[in-house]
């Protein structure tokens, strides 16, 4: 065992933007959690901050009574439970996972299908609030799977959120958050578009926000995530857009909403609009930046 290494009740694995405060919030409920990251600097400031690691995954998620992952995409869930050594392969028979990355429903299905024939339970519980609510622990969970597994997962749920929903079956949790990913990017373009009308025609922004957030307009975007530097302080565009939720993780999101759409044979204008509105501006660069920074798209004036 390297040191910080030790037996953890939770393993936690992904410790990126939204995965490193969920898991510390566990640490500081008691927990004992075990963290894994393919960067090491990630597991290092974990350990720092309270947590614990270990030699192998595969060890540490034998011994685990609760396994969280919070990846990037999908395929990244396919492998971690899926893979040939992966967790399905090493998790103890009374272990209950629970996946917060946001992929699509069938690939949600997949995984929980392949885990109830190990006799697993098995839960996707993709998360709102973004990197601020992960680190206040007031996130809101979208849990799809079995009643009894999500009364087992309530506690640990709690201690990183504010507000648990149950969604309904396998996937459930997934088709919730796409649904309300794809209006986040609309309000978050419809916010920007309105205040940079605002500055257009001589306003101040944060008259314009304040007002608008009393007003008919007003939205989660304006209020706790407002994209136009100097309205806000603690949010990504205080920051040069750095942190927060990335344009590619929006992009992937919207294009989820969309074969969903596709799927059910839906239309989604808005959302079709947002996508390539969003695909533009990652393709100009700024892929690594919080999905606000569609404020000041890269290429445009002012």
């Amino acid at each position: 065992m390297r040191a910080g290494a030790a037996a953890a009740d939770v393993v936690f694995i992904g410790l990126g933007n939204m995965g490193m405060p969920m898991a510390l919030n566990l640490v500081r409920s008691g927990a004992t959690v075990a963290g894994f990251d393919l960067q090491s600097d990630s597991v290092a400031r974990f350990v720092a901050a309270g947590g614990s690691t270990a030699d192998g995954r595969g060890g540490a998620v034998a011994a685990a009574r609760v396994v969280f992952t919070m990846l990037p995409a999908g395929e990244h869930v396919l492998a971690a439970y899926l893979g040939e050594d992966g967790i399905l392969a090493h998790a103890r028979p009374d272990v209950l996972l629970v996946d917060c990355s946001t992929i699509a429903p069938a690939a949600a299905r997949t995984v929980a299908q392949a885990a109830a024939q190990r006799g697993l339970a098995m839960l996707d519980a993709p998360v709102s609030g973004g990197t601020a609510g992960a680190a206040a622990a007031a996130l809101t969970f979208m849990v799809g799977g079995d009643a009894d597994a999500l009364a087992r997962a309530r506690p640990y749920l709690e201690a990183m959120g504010k507000a648990v929903f149950h969604a309904g079956g396998p996937g459930s949790g997934q088709a919730v958050k796409i649904c309300n990913n794809m209006l986040l990017g609309i309000l978050m373009i419809g916010t920007s578009e309105a205040l940079r009308l605002g500055i257009a025609n001589g306003l101040d922004p944060k008259v314009v926000s304040a007002i608008m957030a009393h007003s008919s307009g007003r939205n989660w975007a304006l209020e706790a995530y407002n994209p136009c530097p100097g309205v806000a302080e603690n949010v990504p565009a205080a920051r040069g857009y750095t942190g927060g939720f990335g344009v590619d993780l929006m992009l992937k999101d919207l294009g989820l909403a969309l074969d969903s759409a596709a799927a059910g044979d839906v239309s989604v204008p808005l959302g079709t609009l947002a996508h390539g509105l969003y695909a533009r501006h990652s393709g100009a660069g700024a892929g690594g930046l919080d999905f606000s920074s569609i404020f000041a798209p890269r290429g445009a004036p002012g």
